[in-house]
């Protein structure tokens, strides 16, 4: 086989799920290509951040029969699960693909205005990057996660950029002083997203307190203060139950518009 069919042979499988006992492989995400992102983060730095996290996501690591690492999942591990009796409707971990591209595609991050954080209900807190590129497909999202899970960190393939981390608990340790903090609950106060956005974040100027969004990332179930002390109050955006990547679709539009980013 000529050597440039075998590189490019080599290059897609490592974009596939690897076992972990394999040397680490280029991460099949990158950072953003567009060298503007890196401009507008460093000019709008005087904005206070948004701050999400995405909280009890059900990301948990499962060796297969081949001896590869998966993320457990109802769809593909429905008998294992069963023969563990748990609850398979709890293994959603699209949802956090989903929630994800979500916030890491939003004008609102391509601004700089944006810090993601995610914690799953192993209590592991993730840390991202605003450049990493969360992958268009599950599949491809699930190799990412378990590298990340049991390497603790991602790298971009070309430099030596910290694309995704593991991080040391507790969550608010991370959070800039002063931050206000707010849970997302369908039992929450009822805001509409426009005033909701303009009720927090006030003229936008530099004096205001950076804010701080918690959002559920599970199939069934809602964020509680018991679990997080700090919040200072629940709120709503729609009267009716929406999932979690619209309901975050709703909150960035409304910051985007007060925040002037098209």
């Amino acid at each position: 086989m000529p050597p440039s069919s075998h590189n490019k042979n080599k290059r897609k499988a490592e974009e596939l799920l690897k076992p972990v006992e394999e040397a680490a492989p280029s991460a099949p995400i990158t950072a953003a290509e567009d060298d503007s992102d890196s401009d507008t983060e460093s000019s709008s730095s005087s904005t206070p951040p948004i701050i999400v996290l995405l909280d009890l996501a059900r990301l948990e690591t499962v060796k297969t029969r081949k001896g590869d690492f998966e993320l457990l999942n109802c769809d593909d591990h429905r008998d294992l699960l069963r023969k563990n009796k748990k609850d398979h409707k709890e293994y959603r971990p699209d949802i956090a693909h989903q929630e994800l591209l979500a916030l890491i595609d939003s004008p609102l991050n391509k601004a700089g205005k944006l810090k993601v954080y995610l914690r799953t209900q192993k209590n592991v807190l993730i840390e991202f990057n605003p450049a990493v590129r969360i992958p268009r497909t599950y599949k491809r999202f699930s190799g990412l996660v378990v590298q990340l899970l049991h390497k603790m960190k991602i790298k971009a393939a070309n430099t030596n950029t910290t694309l995704l981390k593991v991080i040391k608990n507790p969550f608010h340790n991370h959070l800039p002083a002063g931050t206000r903090v707010y849970g997302m609950s369908v039992g929450g106060t009822l805001y509409n997203p426009a005033s909701l956005a303009s009720t927090l974040l006030g003229d936008g100027g530099d004096k205001a307190p950076p804010v701080c969004f918690v959002i559920g990332c599970m199939a069934a179930g809602h964020v509680t203060k018991e679990d997080h002390p700090y919040i200072e109050d629940m709120f709503s955006i729609s009267e009716y139950p929406l999932s979690g990547a619209c309901a975050i679709a709703r909150i960035m539009g409304a910051v985007e518009n007060h925040l002037g980013i098209v």
